[in-house]
């Protein structure tokens, strides 16, 4: 899974699935052109299905849940207990940062899996300094 991938950040999953939101346009018209397969975490599994189900209802959440879990619009890769670990280091160094714990398990997949791109519309991947933000 080398840089031919491109991770896919719980922000660009929810302004492409809610046709309210600012980036949905922008998502829409990204997706379009996008020419390597997607990659995605079981923790961003778990935040966009939360945030689904918060704002858009249940149904919307299982649907979209399901496409993630048959890795039908993404390769679906799991976090390890080393990945967890080296992510709470990322997490305690950078406090003046608003990056989540899940956002720092993303970096740290993207660099184990040497992923140089990300599909994101929050600025924290580009704050973290080391990925190409779509």
């Amino acid at each position: 899974m080398p840089r031919n991938k491109i991770f896919v950040d719980t922000s660009a999953w929810y302004a492409f699935i809610d046709k309210n939101d600012r980036d949905h346009p922008a998502a829409m018209n990204k997706v379009k052109v996008l020419d390597r397969p997607l990659l995605t975490s079981n923790y961003v599994l778990d935040e966009i299905l939360t945030l689904l189900k918060t704002r858009l209802g249940p149904s919307i959440a299982i649907s979209f849940g399901q496409k993630l879990w048959d890795q039908e619009v993404s390769v679906l890769v799991r976090i390890t207990e080393e990945d967890e670990a080296r992510a709470w280091g990322i997490f305690r160094q950078y406090r003046d940062k608003g990056f989540s714990f899940t956002d720092c398990t993303s970096f740290v997949l993207m660099e184990r899996l040497d992923i140089d791109t990300v599909f994101a519309f929050d600025d924290h991947f580009v704050q973290y300094g080391k990925f190409v933000t779509l």
